[in-house]
């Protein structure tokens, strides 16, 4: 008796489920129906399942695969970190990369200067290096360029180091400098520094180029007053060349140039000028000296 009773009442709340009932939308003021539908409770708890699933997955979707996941409280972001990890990394790798070329210039001023070389160990900086203790020194092919290099670029420094022994050799030099020859004509005034000429006058043909000395950098390309279009050129072992009353600049400031090349076109410019002519200058370290003593005119 019991289990048709429970059967009957599972029957009951089945057809209850689907017993039909009848959703009508109507005009409140004419009562006229608009739309009718037929629902049961069955539907009804299907379709709400069915919206609420849908829901959550959507949900889920937007938090999984747009950036709105990062507002969730103690989310983070995976390429974020490995954003930060690659930057570290970058970061370290300069810094060794830094402290490997300061340790070589380092050397370099060492070697250059006759000191012993740094050898960092604890950073694997300097490995390789031989110890030249143990063997022999020798004299590379890439050391002897180096060195060439460096007294060729050294040249033209104005600050020489308190060495005799250093000073003794450019001494010795200079001798074995060429002096190209600025421009060729007649030399109408001499050297007199006593009369304050510092330099020699040469009167050439119009429109005759004006050579420089030696190789050197143009330390300056202007015009005066005075002197008209001036150039001064500073040249190895602390010689300086200069050219005035010139008509034409053919070099600006800063240039490099080689000996005999030209750099400007006699002329006859400037207050001091009093015909067509090159005023040449020669100073050796801050003095001037007398061209004649070192190029044949």
């Amino acid at each position: 008796m019991v289990v048709d009773r429970k059967k009957k009442e599972k029957k009951y709340w089945v057809r209850k489920l689907k017993n039909k009932y009848k959703l009508v939308i109507m005009n409140a003021d004419t009562y006229e129906e608009k739309l009718s539908f037929l629902l049961s409770r069955l539907n009804v708890l299907i379709l709400g399942g069915s919206i609420v699933i849908f829901l959550i997955i959507l949900t889920t979707f937007v938090i999984a695969f747009t950036p709105l996941r990062e507002y969730i409280p103690g989310y983070t972001d995976v390429s974020l970190q490995r954003e930060v990890l690659r930057l570290r990394q970058k970061v370290d790798s300069l810094e060794i990369d830094f402290a490997r070329k300061n340790l070589f210039l380092n050397n370099l001023r060492a070697i250059l200067e006759g000191k012993e070389i740094v050898v960092d160990s604890s950073s694997g900086l300097g490995e390789g290096i031989p110890d030249t203790q143990e063997t022999g020194y020798f004299r590379s092919i890439e050391d002897s360029i180096l060195r060439s290099e460096y007294d060729r670029d050294a040249a033209f420094s104005l600050y020489y180091p308190e060495n005799e022994e250093y000073v003794l050799s450019r001494v010795s030099h200079l001798g074995s400098l060429f002096f190209f020859l600025p421009l060729e004509g007649v030399i109408t005034n001499e050297f007199n520094a006593g009369a304050k000429h510092f330099g020699i006058d040469i009167v050439a043909k119009d429109n005759e180029a004006v050579k420089a000395t030696l190789d050197g950098t143009v330390i300056f390309a202007d015009w005066t007053v005075a002197t008209g279009y001036t150039i001064s050129i500073q040249h190895q072992d602390n010689f300086i060349s200069v050219y005035k009353h010139n008509s034409v600049l053919l070099k600006s400031e800063g240039s490099y140039v080689k000996a005999g090349e030209p750099i400007a076109i006699v002329g006859n410019s400037g207050e001091l000028s009093t015909g067509p002519h090159l005023h040449f200058e020669l100073w050796y370290k801050g003095a001037p000296v007398n061209p004649r003593d070192y190029i044949a005119f």
